[in-house]
């Protein structure tokens, strides 16, 4: 096949022309002609169609759209004349070969010869050219033939110069028949679309896989690229199919135009516009255009996308509004309505939702699009008023050109937006055929949160006592943007708060204060009849209690009769054994005790047997009637529970089986969990997605699960990177079964790892090669599973962008473990991760997946200075649901969820306690209106105590680090014989003795201080309370009064108590360590502040003289 389809030089040979396409094109040409001449043919004798020498520009013509519709190639300086009994072609020697193999068919299918003129290597074919004309002369039966002929494409070449002269002469007369073209080419038989269908498979292809993330990677990592870099490596992608994952050939792709990538400020949204040698431009507020079209077999596909690099509230209002009127757009395509309509679709959505915006708007909503990357008379503006056909496909293409934006930024002060996408008319809808996602959580991108356009004054955070905040691990005193940051966030919480506060009132406002336990009433049981008749009972000769399992009853030999009794009347049995008896107790159901279901009782004057006891002397027997009322019973409970929990679920929609393509879409080899039950070896199944939903089966026929598109809430796809298991799991709307388990999330895995076990037992070195081959075994075994889980999402995400699937809003999400954090939320700790949309935890069972937009506030508790974890407390909008926890987060993960609850727009509280949230749901469900007069959630807002803030400030400042403070518990274990003097005199003292020990002083020289300082001071008398205390931690007989003034010194030290250091208001004896080193600050002192601080004496001496030197720290 010729590039591009262009049929160039070569043996005849080499091409072949679809005799059965030619037929049947040339057919529908000649039928239209003959119907439509006189409305769009100009009621013409003849069509003469003239094709241009090949060029390496790209270009769109009729002429060689008619070659290529008709014969599959175009036919480069080829005259083509059309006659109602002939067609001549005017051509070189290898073409005519070509061509005259359809003489047949010409002539069977219209009734038309076949004429063909061949022109010499050198000739100018204008003997030809009289002979052609001569020949429309006689069949007309006019002096002046009317032949049609496309006048807007100029002649090029000598032959078609000369061919424009003969016409343009007096023998005929000319008139334009592009409408006709137009309309000949608009509606698209199947071979087409099919042409189409694959091209815009490509062209949605080579955005998703290489357009987006090779942008986002750019932006990432904060390359410099231009524009026509970008170009360039697009268009090599589309002309390379299998690099962006798409098996076409290569010979039957070429692009539409060059891609187009515009940023900075300078945007052109003309069909014609090109890429620039600029820098792609990606600060705050830019704007990126991306644009690309591709065709295969000459059939043009495009698709055109935004992307918003933190985008302002103008931008993010009109990329909204343009979204929502393509949409419109699209939708208005539809058979029967005129091609105004779809334009005028578009401006009524921005007339309501943003009229500011409607001069900025393009003039246009698309073209038609086929053959012809823009088909001439197919524009979907608000004058054309021509009817839409089903089988037309039209590029639905939408603007704003030159939005002014509120920055000062000369590069962004004004955008550009534009949308495309290629769509089929269907029967009664469009099919959008670009599956290219264009939703604003998709295109906009936060990059640089912050980072603000407009200069804003840059201060410390102030907490509510007046003090600045102590730096934090986030927050370095040097960093003003982070504290900007974190101001930032408290004024988004701030507004939060409030709406959050107003959804509420509103919320409970609609729906009354609410009550009850959620539980629909219990299901009265009608199957507690044993047997219908008396002459159904059983006889038996001996009166022994009796076990008939058929018909679920117990038989009791009471007064010489066999009772029968239903095993659900039955609440336990007991045995217990003597020396030479057995004792049986049975309990039955009655009315009034715990948990029993006084409804089921009907019989309101009837007397119930309550508990029973039988002795036996015969042991076994008594032992095996237990085992087996007790193993009856729990048969027909769990029966009755299954039933009951089958009772309650939706029913679901018929799975509707898929054709041969879908059935493409397959897991092999998977496993499912909840697993099936029954103890039989476990099998892996089969994971196919079908029509309207999955289905998953093994070689088991009872083990099958189908799931519905339409039950699916959410879907995740988790390839495995420091877990076991790649998985996809689906979290539902309503409960299915599973085998015998109700359940609402059913997820699929694969391992991708063996557990291995060494023969022997030996550890072998890591250097060893089969260690490391084995290591890569296992690596390329991850890869490949977490690669066909990937083109399996793919597909199926594919899939869902179809039309019918819209509603539904369904696609993978992809958890970021970047923002994963570890946590309790039910009995053992895991990997909690957030997704774009809930918070999951799925590897551990039972799993955790919350819906971020059920949430209604979520408290951080525990959450306080020096705590290494704290708990997270999610409170759901629906009140009658328990509050969801997750305990034991480790407090450096605070800081990153704060910033995760903040952009996701959840507003949380921190307080220091936890709370009980029943009572608290209780009363604000039972007076709502109370509960918003008082504030609503503003109750969790604990900065308004400043009691507890400032006591936290207070131990940040009393704080000073000690070189005398232990480090280690050796360290401590030696103060035994030299413990550390905890000094009682007030914080200037201490900053004396500090300011001391920084100037150098001996220790004789510190020594003699101290012996003054007590000298001085040794008659003043201690407080009651300073001797009662002291006494208790002496180690000694008490001493004469003359040496209280030592006993300081010889108390044993106490361990350390965490964070309780002077908490008291009442005075301490030392612990041990400096009482510098505490948290908190120290008591008044109760001596005389004369006093100083001084060595430890010796635990031997009453002068208080030091045995030996302290180590120096």
């Amino acid at each position: 096949m010729a590039d591009n389809g262009k049929a160039k030089s070569g043996s005849a040979g080499a091409y072949t022309i679809n005799l059965e396409n030619f037929s049947k094109r040339l057919k529908v040409f000649y039928d239209h002609w003959n119907v439509n001449n006189s409305d769009l043919w100009g009621s013409s004798d003849a069509i003469a169609i003239a094709t241009p020498p090949s060029s390496d520009d790209l270009r769109y013509l009729k002429s060689s759209a008619l070659d290529v519709w008709l014969l599959g190639y175009e036919f480069p300086e080829t005259i083509i004349v059309f006659t109602h009994k002939q067609i001549h072609f005017l051509c070189s020697q290898k073409k005519a070969n070509l061509i005259g193999t359809l003489k047949n068919a010409a002539n069977e299918a219209v009734g038309a010869d076949i004429a063909l003129h061949v022109k010499g290597k050198n000739g100018d074919g204008i003997d030809l050219m009289d002979d052609i004309l001569q020949a429309v002369c006689a069949q007309s039966k006019s002096d002046t033939p009317i032949v049609g002929h496309l006048a807007k494409e100029a002649p090029e070449g000598k032959l078609l110069e000369t061919w424009a002269e003969k016409l343009s002469g007096e023998s005929v007369q000319l008139i334009d028949v592009t409408n006709g073209f137009s309309e000949l080419f608009a509606v698209k038989d199947a071979t087409e679309i099919i042409c189409v269908k694959k091209a815009a498979y490509l062209t949605s292809s080579v955005m998703k896989n290489f357009v987006v993330p090779n942008m986002e990677k750019v932006i990432d990592e904060e390359r410099k690229v231009s524009h026509s870099s970008l170009m360039d490596d697009t268009e090599k992608i589309i002309l390379d199919p299998l690099k962006a994952k798409v098996k076409l050939k290569a010979e039957n792709i070429d692009i539409c135009y060059p891609p187009v990538f515009q940023s900075g400020g300078k945007f052109d949204l003309k069909p014609g516009a090109s890429s620039n040698d600029d820098y792609l431009y990606y600060d705050s507020a830019s704007v990126i255009i991306c644009a690309i079209g591709s065709r295969y077999s000459n059939y043009c596909s495009n698709v055109a996308r935004t992307f918003l690099i933190d985008a302002t509230l103008t931008q993010s209002k009109a990329y909204e509004t343009l979204l929502k009127a393509q949409e419109a757009a699209l939708a208005a395509c539809k058979p029967g309505n005129q091609m105004c309509a779809v334009y005028q679709a578009a401006v009524a959505v921005f007339e309501k939702n943003a009229p500011e915006l409607l001069p900025n708007l393009t003039k246009s909503a698309g073209t038609g699009m086929g053959l012809e990357f823009r088909e001439s008379g197919l524009n979907l503006n608000a004058k054309n008023d021509r009817l839409i056909k089903e089988g037309m496909i039209f590029n639905v293409c939408l603007g704003l050109s030159n939005v002014q934006a509120e920055t000062n930024n000369e590069k962004t002060k004004q955008f550009s937006l534009l949308l495309a996408d290629t769509a089929l008319v269907s029967d009664k809808t469009v099919e959008i055929l670009t599956n290219c996602s264009k939703a604003v959580k998709d295109v906009a991108y936060s990059f640089n949160e912050d980072e603000e356009d407009t200069p804003k004054p840059k201060r410390p955070k102030v907490e509510p006592n007046g003090l600045e905040a102590v730096p934090s691990k986030a927050t370095l005193r040097s960093d003003n943007q982070e504290m900007s940051k974190e101001e930032l966030r408290r004024q988004h919480q701030a507004e939060l708060a409030r709406q959050k506060n107003e959804e509420t009132a509103r919320r409970l406002a609609g729906d009354g204060s609410g009550s009850g336990n959620g539980r629909g009433p219990s299901k009265a049981s009608n199957e507690l009849v044993a047997y219908k008749n008396v002459n159904d009972v059983p006889y038996s000769r001996e009166l022994v209690i009796q076990v008939d399992q058929r018909n679920e009853a117990v038989l009791l030999p009471i007064y010489g009769s066999m009772v029968p009794f239903h095993v659900s009347t039955v609440k336990s049995v007991t045995s217990h054994q003597d020396n030479r008896t057995c004792t049986i107790r049975i309990f039955f159901n009655v009315p009034g005790m715990p948990f029993s279901n006084d409804n089921n009782l009907k019989s309101q004057g009837a007397i119930y047997l309550k508990e029973i006891t039988f002795r036996s002397k015969d042991p076994r027997h008594s032992s095996e009637v237990v085992q087996q009322i007790k193993t009856l019973r729990r048969q027909v409970a769990s029966r009755e529970s299954e039933r009951a929990e089958r009772a309650t679920l939706v029913t679901q929609e018929k799975l509707q089986q898929a054709s041969t393509k879908l059935k493409q879409m397959r897991l092999n080899d998977v496993w499912i969990r909840p697993a099936f039950g029954g103890r039989g070896r476990k099998l892996t199944g089969t994971l196919e997605a079908h029509v309207n939903g999955f289905r998953y089966s093994n070689s088991r026929a009872d083990e099958r699960v189908d799931i519905m598109y339409g039950n699916v809430k959410h879907a995740f796809f988790q390839p495995a990177e420091k877990e076991m298991i790649t998985l996809l799991h689906f979290h539902l709307h309503n409960h299915i079964m599973v085998g015998n388990k109700k359940t609402k999330d059913v997820q699929f895995y694969v391992e991708v790892m063996d557990v291995v076990q060494t023969v022997g037992g030996s550890r072998r070195s890591a250097l060893d090669p089969d260690e490391i081959e084995e290591e890569q075994r296992e690596r390329d075994r991850k890869n490949r599973i977490n690669m066909e889980f990937q083109n399996y999402v793919n597909k199926v995400n594919d899939h869902w962008s179809q039309p019918q699937f819209k509603g539904l809003d369904l696609e993978f999400d992809i958890p970021l473990r970047e923002l994963g954090f570890h946590g309790v939320p039910y009995k053992a700790s895991a990997f909690i991760i957030p997704t774009s949309t809930c918070l999951v935890e799925l590897i551990e069972t039972p799993f955790l997946v919350v819906t971020l937009g059920e949430i209604e506030i979520v408290n951080l508790e525990r959450v306080g200075f020096g705590t290494k974890n704290f708990d997270m407390a999610i409170v759901l909008k629906d009140f009658k649901k328990d509050v969801l926890r997750i305990d034991s987060i480790p407090s450096t993960s605070l800081d990153a969820i704060k910033e995760w609850l903040d952009t996701t727009d959840l507003k949380y509280y921190e307080s220091r306690l936890n709370l009980n949230w029943r009572p608290i749901l209780k009363t604000i469900i039972d007076d709502p209106r109370k509960f918003v007069d008082d504030g609503g959630w503003e109750f969790l807002n604990m900065e308004g105590s400043d009691s507890e803030v400032e006591e936290s400030e207070e131990s940040d400042q009393g704080y000073e680090p000690s070189d005398a403070e232990p480090e280690s518990e050796s360290e401590e274990d030696d103060s035994d014989s030299a413990s550390l003097v905890e000094s009682d005199d007030d914080e200037e003292e201490d900053s004396e003795v500090d300011s001391e020990e920084e100037k150098g002083k001996t220790w004789d020289e510190l020594e003699r201080e101290a012996t003054n300082a007590d000298r001085d001071h040794g008659a003043e008398s201690d407080s009651e309370e300073e001797r009662r205390r002291r006494k208790v931690k002496t180690f000694s007989k008490p001493r004469p009064s003359s040496e209280r003034g030592n006993l300081t010194s010889i108390s044993k030290p106490r361990p350390p108590e965490r964070g309780n250091a002077g908490s008291s208001s009442k005075p301490r004896p030392p612990e041990r360590g400096n009482a510098s080193s505490s948290s908190r600050p120290r008591p008044p002192p109760e001596r005389s502040s004369g006093m100083k601080s001084r060595p430890p004496p010796d635990r031997g001496s009453s002068k208080g003289g030091p045995s030996k030197k302290p180590k120096f720290r």
